[in-house]
C-alpha cells in the first residue's frame, strides 16, 4: 500500500467495508497489532474488545447478518495520526435480531477514534448508538 494520509486510510477502510469487501480487502487498512474496542450497545451490552483477525472473520461473515451498509459521514476530525469520525450507519438486517427483523433497516449514529500509523490503522475505538424503530422521530 503506498502512502495516503491517516484520513485516507480511515475512509478506505470504511469505503471497502461499505462495498462488501471482505476481510482481504480490508486487511491492509489494519496493522498487525490492530484492536478494536466497542463501547456497550445495544448489540453488545458489555461491550467488546477484538484483535485484528477477530474484526477480519468479523468482516467476513457480516454479508450473512447485513446487506446494503452505508456510512453517511458526517463530520471528521483529524490531529496528527488520530482520524475521529462521526457517522450515520444504516443496513438491512438479513435474519431476525433481538431489536429487528429479516428486512428491516437497523440504523446507528457512530462515532470512532482510529489511531494509524505508518499507514495503517492501529487502534479503532467505537461508540455506537443504535435506534429501535419506535425511538426515532
Amino acid at each position: 500500500m503506498t502512502y495516503q494520509t491517516p484520513l485516507d486510510c480511515v475512509l478506505g477502510y470504511v469505503r471497502t467495508i461499505e462495498a462488501g469487501g471482505g476481510g482481504d480487502a480490508v486487511r491492509p487498512y489494519l496493522s498487525e497489532d490492530f484492536t478494536l474496542i466497542e463501547a456497550p450497545h445495544v448489540l453488545a451490552p458489555e461491550g467488546s474488545k477484538r484483535t485484528r483477525e477477530q474484526v477480519l472473520a468479523g468482516v467476513d461473515q457480516s454479508g450473512q447478518v447485513v446487506a446494503e451498509q452505508r456510512f453517511e459521514v458526517r463530520r471528521t476530525t483529524c490531529e496528527g495520526d488520530r482520524v475521529v469520525l462521526e457517522v450515520d450507519w444504516s443496513a438491512t438486517s438479513l435474519m431476525d435480531l433481538r431489536y429487528w427483523d429479516a428486512g428491516e433497516v437497523i440504523r446507528a449514529r457512530m462515532s470512532s477514534v482510529f489511531e494509524v500509523r505508518d499507514g495503517r490503522i492501529i487502534s479503532q475505538d467505537s461508540y455506537d448508538c443504535y435506534f429501535i424503530e419506535e425511538q426515532l422521530p
